[in-house]
């Protein structure tokens, strides 16, 4: 399937001819993400996406990848019904800082979605940075930053009630979430949970296994209000996962008697902890302070199942603790300065226990941690200055960070010297919109961002998903970004859009490369070389896109939405196609009120083959992937004023097809959920 290759220049013009019949300005969408504070989007010389709890919930998705799918530069990467990772100008999970209430996730994730470890029932908002973040956020912000805002405990009178449940037909998945307020004088609660009871789903091909799973998420959170200015808050997130399959980490094993082996997680769960405070200035020049400290526990249970044997052979228990602290402040100095700067520290500690089942009966459980008592400690500074010259804004920021890994031993305790590695980067951003209407605001930016290398990618030594055995490297070097940004915005009351190119230059590029021979035997041992991969260093590769997304008013009440998405990575060491690089796209959409009180939508994604794939760097295990259509349609009927009812039809046309980026041995890829009936209920009390 070819699609249409939209012109920048056309699309320029289009909104060049937009902005001419303008009148009314609207309102801009708020941000609190691509600044560190609230802004609006059209002062922001930035590419961002932000979903608000209605929308979040007209696009009846389960996980934050599945949310985000179909928007401009975003794709996923998916193993399971519930592992999907969101993927950013072709930048996976490693290369994304996934964030929720502004804090920090960290976990050396072998399977599944870091993402995954929050519900998207409880989430009030969704915003997503495109492009190098690390001035704000830190470490591994060369994509970009999720930000996942759960509910706050406000000072509103009385108790007041947010509930909602839904079930789908794909899947015979039950789901339901309550969000509770209650506020007194200077006290205010917030209590929260959202359950999930979700079996395997069906595709036009039949069930797939292993697809379903259960899922609890408690949220609470107690506001102090000390004066008129000044609030305390503790909060408390409780997120837990059972029975989890992962279908596309499915492969064959060495051993005959085994077959093939999938991995899977009995239980994981998540605990977060924070205690903050924070201040909103008053007079000329405010001073707005916010401070915290926090701890994170991501504890996961890591099996590898042996299908013909109908046991586990590999059983791995880990917890990732990071103990943080984020210290920030923004300060209107001058009419025209809002200088925001700020302090974080984090420590990751990890320390898995993994035990292996060895032939020839594998029966008998040994000891094979793949790495002991590893940690690493980030500690960063930033400054910006958000600038504001009549029509023009200017955005710059500096940030120094010191990242720190280090461990007891890895490789079963076959090594423990050179473990340790220290690295510190600066990293900083420079931009600038200027509005020329209020319906054509061209802007630019220059971005500097890195990533240090996780945990895994220092110290794993062993048998991962994808059916390879990798060699950790602790002297792997921290990749460095360089991105450049154009594009356009604009709103009014009829037309809102924006439109980016982007051209991102990685030097160090962390990956895993295959080896064969001698240094395969070298790096995973004999008995491992021949499914041996190693975390390297690529010279360079080089990431270049095209963005567009537009909403048009058609009549009163009606809109028109579409949005395209084109992104090319190159490997610069081999001279080909990065591995694993999004498909082109479209996506096409229609709202509107067709009478009074329902509200009714439709939605066509249309997905390029993918031809582009990377053949020496993968040794052949890249193939390419058939372009598909799909169609999505619902209505909304707000039946009083504060309830509603939506039916939506997913893939309409009960459609089989895969995302490229989807893991499994090529050819035997997890299908994507057939025709799927939902219906779902919201209301507040």
């Amino acid at each position: 399937m070819n699609l249409p290759r939209l012109s920048p220049l056309c699309v320029a013009l289009l909104f060049v001819f937009s902005a001419a019949s303008a009148q009314e300005p609207t309102l801009s969408v708020v941000n609190v993400t691509a600044k560190g504070y609230s802004s609006a989007d059209l002062e922001t010389p930035i590419s961002t996406i932000t979903l608000d709890a209605n929308e979040i919930a007209r696009r009846g998705a389960a996980n934050v990848g599945e949310v985000l799918l179909g928007e401009p530069g975003i794709a996923i990467s998916n193993d399971s019904a519930q592992g999907q990772n969101p993927v950013i100008r072709g930048l996976g999970k490693e290369s994304t800082v996934l964030l929720v209430n502004g804090m920090r996730f960290n976990s050396a994730q072998p399977a599944g979605a870091v993402a995954s470890f929050m519900t998207l029932g409880l989430a009030e908002r969704v915003e997503v940075i495109k492009g190098g973040s690390s001035v704000l956020y830190g470490t591994g912000a060369l994509g970009g930053a999720i930000n996942v805002l759960m509910p706050q405990a406000q000072f509103t009178p009385d108790i007041g009630l947010m509930a909602g449940a839904s079930y789908d037909s794909v899947s015979q998945g039950l789901r339901g979430t309550a969000v509770m307020n209650a506020s007194q004088g200077d006290h205010a609660l917030m209590l929260g949970a959202s359950l999930a009871r979700i079996d395997d789903y069906d595709s036009p091909k039949g069930k797939i296994e292993r697809t379903g799973y259960d899922s609890d998420a408690f949220i609470g959170q107690y506001r102090l209000r000390l004066d008129a200015q000044q609030q305390l808050r503790v909060s408390a997130q409780l997120h837990k996962d059972e029975d989890v399959w992962y279908p596309g980490s499915t492969r064959l094993h060495p051993s005959s008697l085994i077959g093939n082996a999938t991995v899977h997680s009995p239980k994981q769960e998540r605990r977060l902890y924070e205690l903050g405070y924070n201040r909103n200035g008053a007079g000329e020049t405010p001073l707005n302070v916010d401070l915290r400290v926090y701890r994170q526990e991501m504890e996961r249970q890591i099996y590898s199942y042996a299908n013909k044997l109908g046991r586990d052979i590999v059983i791995n228990q880990v917890t990732f603790r990071t103990d943080g602290m984020d210290a920030k402040a923004d300060w209107l100095i001058h009419p025209q300065h809002l200088l925001s700067f700020g302090a974080n520290a984090w420590q990751m500690d990890g320390n898995p226990d993994r035990y292996m089942a060895g032939g020839p009966a594998f029966t008998t459980f040994t000891p094979n941690n793949p790495f002991q008592d590893a940690q690493i400690r980030a500690l960063g500074a930033y400054l910006q200055d958000d600038m504001q010259f009549g029509k023009l804004n200017l955005l710059a920021g500096l940030r120094y960070d010191s990242v720190k890994g280090e461990a007891a031993s890895m490789g079963n305790g076959a090594r423990t010297t050179g473990l340790d590695k220290k690295e510190s980067a600066v990293s900083g951003n420079l931009g600038a919109i200027y509005e020329v209407t209020p319906l054509l605001r061209p802007y630019a930016s220059m971005a500097r961002a890195f990533r240090a290398p996780g945990m895994r990618e220092r110290y794993e030594s062993g048998p991962k998903r994808d059916g390879y055995f990798y060699a950790g490297s602790p002297d792997v070097e921290a990749e460095k970004a360089d991105q450049f940004e154009i594009g356009l915005k604009g709103a009014n009351a009829g037309v809102n859009y924006q439109i980016s190119a982007f051209h991102n230059k990685i030097n160090h590029y962390i990956t895993g490369q295959i080896l064969t021979g001698a240094m395969a035997s070298a790096a995973c041992g004999a008995a491992n070389a021949g499914s041996c991969k190693k975390t390297v260093n690529l010279g360079s590769v080089t990431l270049k896109g095209l963005e567009a997304k537009v909403a048009w008013q058609v009549a009163a009440g009606h809109w028109l939405n579409a949005g395209y998405s084109r992104i090319r990575g190159d490997n610069n060491d081999l001279n080909e196609p990065l591995f694993q690089m999004p498909a082109d796209e479209i996506l096409l959409g229609w709202l509107g009120t067709v009478m009074p009180g329902v509200k009714a939508d439709f939605t066509l994604r249309l997905v390029d083959d993918q031809n582009r794939v990377a053949t020496q760097f993968s040794r052949g295990t890249e193939n390419r992937t058939d372009g598909f259509v799909t169609a999505d349609v619902g209505a909304t009927w707000q039946f009083s004023k504060n309830q509603s009812l939506r039916l939506a039809i997913k893939n309409l046309a009960d459609k089989t097809y895969h995302e490229h980026l989807t893991e499994g041995i090529s050819g035997t890829e997890i299908k994507a959920p057939g025709r799927n009936l939902q219906l779902a209920w919201r209301g507040t009390f």
